[in-house]
Formats: structure tokens, sequence, C-alpha cells
């Protein structure tokens, strides 16, 4: 069996960088350096502080294929993985599901889980961390067995999908399609990351306007005005994540 703890090392990386501001923009996914280790990589797209939180980092990892016998893993801080590419078999709290792209998962403080690549292709998941400015004073492991996970046909199902952690009075989740030639505007009191999953979007932030493109992520931080238009003559779909 591969040991798998290694990742969660790199993941939970130094917050010496916490006073770096996120900035709002566009996260291209071929941008960052990649750190290569036996059976897996990672992507640092983001990390620093935010207006309600004080540390937020966004990473994206590659789980090569073939990799079905991984270790249990338990980590001390809530996480949510979305699934970009490939076929993800999850196992958490006796269950186990197998997820594809749009998928998402909620974990909790001290509750076991394991991922596992069963296919021939490989596995890309984002995981998302972040620390609440107004994190109150509880022990996290009383919320033990809270984890779950929704899978991307209950998203599409609903038009926003929503729950409360310990960090975020409220996260939202909801998938989105803009028509050609159609336009979204929109200013939010949560910060929001735009998570494209296939057709190009234009996202216009102040006088600068950017494309981003399948697997590249948009963040916008609390009442940060914008315009996204379908970057293409095909419809476009991204996941947006409000916390």
């Amino acid at each position: 069996m591969r040991t798998f703890l290694l990742l969660w090392i790199v993941i939970w990386t130094s917050r010496t960088s916490f006073a770096q501001v996120v900035v709002s923009g566009l996260y291209s996914y071929n941008q960052p350096s990649v750190n290569t280790h036996s059976g897996y990589e990672v992507r640092t797209l983001l990390e620093g502080t935010t207006r309600d939180f004080s540390h937020l980092i966004l990473q994206a990892i590659t789980l090569q294929a073939n990799q079905p016998d991984q270790s249990t893993l338990q980590l001390e801080e809530e996480a949510t993985l979305i699934i970009k590419a490939g076929e993800s078999t999850i196992y958490l709290g006796g269950k186990r599901k197998t997820m594809g792209p749009g998928s998402v998962v909620m974990l909790m403080p001290g509750d076991e889980f394991r991922i596992e690549n069963k296919t021939a292709q490989p596995l890309t998941y984002f995981m998302i961390r972040f620390t609440s400015n107004e994190m109150p004073d509880l022990d996290l492991y009383s919320m033990v067995g809270g984890s779950f996970w929704i899978d991307r046909q209950e998203i599409a199902s609903r038009k926003v999908l929503t729950y409360s952690t310990v960090m975020s009075h409220r996260i939202a989740l909801q998938k989105n399609t803009l028509v050609s030639g159609s336009k979204n505007y929109e200013a939010r009191r949560a910060a929001e990351l735009l998570f494209v999953l296939d057709n190009p979007i234009q996202v216009s932030i102040g006088d600068v306007t950017k494309v981003a493109k399948a697997g590249d992520v948009i963040f916008l931080d609390s009442d940060v005005s914008h315009r996204i238009n379908a970057g293409s003559q095909e419809d476009s779909t991204y996941l947006s994540f409000q916390f």
C-alpha cells in the first residue's frame, strides 16, 4: 500500500505567507508550478487572506492512474473537495461512492476518509480550506460525523444548495450555465470561487477582462463588482462556491 500521508504534508503548507491578500481575478490551472511526487502532484493556485478569512488556500491535486490502495486519512480542519477531472472513489463514514467532475465532498475535522483512483485515467480534484476571522472557540472534533458528499446530479437539479460549517455561516453551491451571448452581472457579500467546467467564460473585474478556460478558477472577494459572459459561441458552465 502506498502511503498517501505525504500529500497532506505538502497540502498543509507553511502559514508564513498569510499576510498576502488574495486578489480578485483569474487563477489559471496551468500557471502555478507543479510539485511532483510518486503517484501524485500538487498545484497551489492561490493562498492568503481575504476580507472575511485569515487564511484561504486552493490547491489542485492529481492522483495518477491506477492508484486503488490509499491510506485512510483524518484532517484536523474542515476542507471542501471539488472533482475537476476523472473518476474518484470516496470512502467516508463507512460508505463508498464513485463520483465524477463537478461533484463535491465536505470533510469535517476528525472524520476518516479515503480517496482512490481505480481507473486508467488521472484523477484531479480541487481542495479548498479557509479559516474565518470569527472562528469560534470550540472543539472542532465535536463535528465528527458531519462530513458529506454532493453528487454532481444533485447540484445540477437544484437552483442553490446551501449548508453551514464552523468556518462559514453559509456556504452556497450553484451550477450556472451561460448561454452564448448572455451576460451575468453580480455583486455578492460573500466571497466566491468560480470553477469553469467546460467552455470558456469571459470575466471582467474593473477595467480588466480575461478569458477563463476549463479548469481555471476565478476568485471574487466580498462585494467585488464583475461581469461574466460566455467566452465562445457555445454555452458555458461553471460551478459557484460562495463562502
